[in-house]
């Protein structure tokens, strides 16, 4: 392996303010989370995920690929989801071996409680120092970024063969 080129100190500036901006969203986003509905961030991106799916449902292993979250983490996750009444689990329809994860009532109407004060988190602390010029940039440069990563995805983030019989 070759060795690696010197990082650029603007490079390095661009890195170490990009980690302690998503630290700081993270945080704050976490502990609204947890002070308006009792939810860890993992959860509340598994409600959004599956309240953005027009039948309210995912299998597991499309849920995991799409949060880049361990495929453990992410039953341990819903566990705790189910425990709550607010998504349901069962075997998929097609193929027994598959978990569905389908979002309950109770689910969307605790989304509907955390929503608000998850957008105004979002809001003052990223949206508000922005102007749209630079939500435009940050958004086309972040995309890219996204997009050469999930190209090689750690394995979380991995979309698996479908388990479906032949």
């Amino acid at each position: 392996m070759s060795e690696p080129r010197p990082i650029l100190p603007e490079q390095l500036e661009a890195y170490l303010a990009l980690k302690d901006v998503a630290a700081l969203l993270e945080h704050a986003v976490e502990k609204q989370l947890r002070d308006d509905g009792g939810l860890t961030g993992p959860q509340f991106q598994i409600l959004a995920s599956l309240r953005d799916m027009p039948s309210g449902k995912l299998r597991m292993t499309d849920l995991a690929d799409g949060l880049v979250y361990s495929r453990s983490g992410l039953t341990y996750q819903a566990a705790q989801l189910e425990r709550a009444g607010l998504v349901t689990r069962a075997p998929a329809e097609d193929d027994e071996r598959s978990t569905v994860v389908t979002l309950t009532q109770a689910g969307r109407d605790l989304l509907g409680v955390v929503m608000p004060g998850h957008i105004q988190v979002v809001q003052s602390l990223l949206l508000e120092t922005l102007t749209d010029a630079d939500i435009t940039a940050i958004a086309g440069i972040l995309g890219r970024v996204r997009d050469q990563m999930r190209a090689a995805p750690p394995r979380s983030a991995t979309t698996r063969r479908s388990k479906r019989p032949a």
